[in-house]
């Protein structure tokens, strides 16, 4: 007796929980079942949306492509329908590799042309600009991968200028024309030191007009002054225009002072420093970020370019820099025929409908002769 009347509380309980959830049963009675998975849902696609993530998150990039074509074909209307496509070259680019990165490209140029509006379309734009920038070589060898680099990341400050990739961008584009410059400047430090001062005034010339952020510009402008002033009193001006951007453009270089000795030296007018230039110049000594220890070290077999100095701040050239007129050729007004004009002539078309055809009086060939027989004496002459 003392052992039932233990359990009975829990008994009690028991009976209250069985008599509660058949009340609640006769309460549901009769009201609709709501299926999850219903003709509008959304739920399919975001299942197999979230399993292709998982995918691509574990390294499955074969899988995950799998899975997002099957939403794409199957959910036409569905909301997922752009992430997905970003999400499959989202895959390609991880993957890496030549193949992958070129199959990347692809896919976010179709994201691009199906999906202008989208903020997501600059995100591709920009991993377009990363997949040329992390193949470029280094200033001495080819230079396909950096060209193409300043192009597609040039395009996200054309195409979508209020985007949050455009700083990102612009600072990207500056590491590349760093780049690019470097390249410039080391074939135009080559012909100086050989002598060659008309080809190294003509690649140094261009590329300090069009890349003023290049860090090396004012060694750049030194070598351009004295290749001018190599060249005859003819490039004297050019010379004294090199030597004043170093003083004006570059108010905190150290070759400043010399530039104006230069300048004495040549009785020509020594400019002030533009304070736009050297506020620039001064930020750029602020937050310059060299090499660390390992970069030094090691350096030398990384495939990319140094670009730690490439500038933090000014507006990146918006323009490709293009093959220049070498300064040995004389401009316009220096001689030499410079006026070329062409016009179509009247009446040419009414003379040769009116008069004859001169091919049908041409003389005719002359008949061809046998050569003389060598045995055959000769006519005596009259």
């Amino acid at each position: 007796m003392q052992r039932q009347t233990r359990f009975s509380p829990l008994r009690a309980a028991l009976s209250v929980l069985v008599l509660l959830a058949l009340v609640a049963g006769a309460g549901c009675r009769g009201r609709k079942y709501e299926n999850p998975i219903t003709a509008d849902t959304e739920q399919p696609d975001k299942v197999l949306f979230d399993k292709a993530i998982r995918d691509i998150e574990k390294g499955r990039y074969e899988i995950a492509r799998l899975t997002l074509n099957t939403l794409m074909n199957t959910y036409d209307t569905s909301e997922f329908l752009a992430k997905s496509k970003l999400a499959i070259a989202d895959s390609w680019m991880r993957e890496g590799g030549a193949h992958g990165w070129a199959q990347a490209e692809a896919e976010y140029k179709d994201f691009i042309l199906f999906y202008p509006t989208l903020e997501e379309s600059a995100e591709a734009q920009m991993s377009i600009c990363d997949i040329h920038y992390r193949q470029m070589e280094k200033p001495d060898r080819d230079p396909a991968h950096m060209l193409r680099a300043e192009d597609e990341c040039r395009q996200i400050l054309t195409q979508f200028p209020n985007s949050r990739f455009a700083p990102m961008a612009a600072q990207r584009l500056r590491e590349v024309q760093e780049a690019i410059s470097e390249s410039e400047y080391r074939v135009g430090a080559f012909y100086h030191q050989k002598g060659a001062f008309v080809p190294a005034a003509n690649r140094l010339q261009a590329m300090t007009d069009h890349y003023p952020l290049f860090s090396k510009a004012d060694d750049a402008l030194w070598k351009l002054a004295d290749s001018y002033g190599r060249l005859g009193p003819a490039f004297r001006a050019r010379s004294i225009q090199a030597y004043q951007r170093i003083v004006r453009d570059y108010p905190l270089s150290p070759l400043v002072e010399q530039a104006k000795k230069q300048l004495t030296t040549m009785e020509a007018d020594i400019p002030e420093p533009d304070p736009v230039a050297y506020a620039r110049q001064k930020y750029e000594i602020e937050n310059a970020t060299p090499k660390g220890f390992m970069g030094r070290s090691f350096g030398f077999i990384s495939r990319g370019p140094d670009v730690s100095m490439a500038a933090k701040s000014g507006e990146p050239t918006m323009t490709r820099l293009r093959p220049t007129l070498p300064v040995s050729i004389p401009v316009t007004g220096e001689g030499g025929v410079t006026d070329v004009t062409a016009s179509p002539v009247s009446g040419a078309s009414d003379q040769l409908d009116s008069l004859p055809d001169a091919r049908i009086n041409a003389p005719k060939p002359e008949e061809s002769k046998p050569p003389a027989d060598p045995k055959t004496p000769a006519p005596p002459k009259q």
